[in-house]
């Protein structure tokens, strides 16, 4: 008999547990300055914070209006009020991140999922995509809405733009609204010979070579990319009338516990529809930005030249980890895909199953309480991601392999070869050691 899955709820809070990068210090200042202000922000945020999100994204190559923007308090929120307002059925890639489903049952959305191709995650295949819409309608479903992230949790992966545009052109042929999850885009990895980023430089220009708009505090490069890097590419740049683009600020410029996302929505009635909904929604539950995380949240998309070194330290940071983990885990026979954004490898050791069956370990269930209980941290099972118990599956965070404590993250952050650091080394050798262990008779 399969194991049933936990409930969908544990899915959203304990690996929360992971740990982050200390707050800068001049964000934690407009923090801790605005903490006075007893006027709350407006509903979906105010025009100065509208005006830094359109900044923020044109620098990305997405041109923006004030009135395309709505902030609230977190991805989830955010996501949650989303779904709502669109109706209908939800698409999800199989694996995708553990808080979509649950938030779309909350919704009150039925969820199906369209299986990743093997290259990369966070997207569905194509013909997965129009096989699993033609299914749903077939069987009395209304898919609306397709969830998809270009820069993947769980995976870690970034989809390449050829599959992103045949996603989209899918999308758009069967009316889907797409919700383009662009948490991760701004931590894409650098290659291993580019220099680490300073205050005064800021990383190397955009690889396509364009002039984008400068930052509006001084003139120095924003962070959109380094030379021979994976390149990110928004469905809102194919399809510009149907996409909304959500991005949850903690997944680059502020700390997980400043609760802060921004959505970019579409020029159409289609738009202006959800921004009514996100209005209605947001406004009944109190789900405006608290006006200190506001201040910092504003500060944070201006992108002055701290927060630009910060993003690209920590993206090169976890480039080199994450490469590290995944050559070892590799050499031990555990399959991956090659982490490129992101803290995050998802592992798979199917290829393992009878060595790990004479452990007791006979799915991600077992697989997941293993390696929490000998890491010392949580190791999520694939479960958890929309993939089937019995793939033997996990999600690693190589954020804890940067260090223990902020002072040891820091550190991994400002050296030159970010896995120097004796405590990175120990971290590695232990995520090693765990997994030896269940791939040796």
């Amino acid at each position: 008999m399969q194991r049933p899955a936990p409930a969908p709820h544990s899915a959203l809070t304990p690996w929360a547990a992971e740990g982050a990068l200390p707050p800068l210090p001049e964000l934690a200042a407009r923090l801790a300055a605005a903490t006075g202000r007893s006027q709350q922000e407006p509903v979906g945020g105010a025009p100065e914070l509208h005006h830094a999100a359109c900044g923020y994204w044109a620098r990305r190559g997405l041109h923006t209006a004030p009135d395309q923007v709505f902030a609230g308090a977190g991805g989830q929120p955010l996501l949650l009020a989303l779904l709502a307002a669109s109706g209908g059925d939800v698409l999800l890639t199989r694996p995708s991140a553990a808080w979509y489903a649950p938030l779309a049952r909350l919704a009150g959305r039925p969820t199906y999922h369209a299986p990743a191709p093997a290259p990369s995650g966070g997207v569905p295949d194509p013909f997965a995509l129009l096989e699993t819409v033609r299914r749903v309608r077939a069987e009395g479903g209304d898919p609306r809405v397709l969830l998809l992230a270009v820069a993947d949790d769980p995976t870690g992966t970034v989809a390449p733009p050829e599959l992103l545009h045949e996603v989209c052109e899918a999308a758009a042929a069967e009316n889907l609204l797409i919700i383009s999850d662009e948490t991760w885009r701004d931590t894409v990895h650098p290659t291993a010979a580019d220099p680490p980023p300073t205050a005064a430089t800021g990383p190397p220009p955009h690889p396509g070579g364009a002039a984008l708009p400068e930052p509006a505090d001084g003139p120095e490069r924003p962070v959109t990319g380094w030379p021979g890097e994976t390149v990110v590419v928004s469905p809102a740049e194919m399809v510009p009338d149907r996409v909304v683009v959500l991005t949850d600020l903690a997944g680059a410029l502020t700390p997980p516990s400043w609760p802060a996302a921004i959505a970019r929505l579409p020029t159409s009635d289609r738009g202006a529809e959800l921004h009514a909904g996100l209005l209605a929604a947001l406004g009944a539950v109190r789900g405006e930005l608290p006006a200190p995380v506001a201040a910092a949240a504003l500060h944070a998309l201006r992108e002055p030249a701290p927060v630009r070194a910060r993003t690209a330290a920590a993206a090169r940071a976890y480039g080199a980890v994450g490469g590290a983990a995944y050559d070892r885990l590799t050499d031990l026979g555990v399959l991956s895909r090659p982490p490129r954004a992101g803290h995050h490898l998802y592992v798979d050791l199917a290829e393992l199953r009878g060595p790990l069956a004479e452990r007791g370990i006979a799915d991600a269930v077992d697989l997941e309480r293993h390696l929490t209980r000998r890491l010392g941290r949580p190791v999520p099972g694939g479960h958890r991601f929309g993939d089937a118990p019995d793939d033997l599956r996990v999600r690693l965070s190589t954020l804890p392999l940067l260090g223990a404590d902020d002072e040891q993250r820091l550190a991994t952050l400002a050296a030159r070869d970010p896995l120097e650091g004796p405590h990175v080394r120990a971290a590695l050798t232990l995520l090693e050691s765990a997994f030896s262990e269940l791939t040796t008779g």
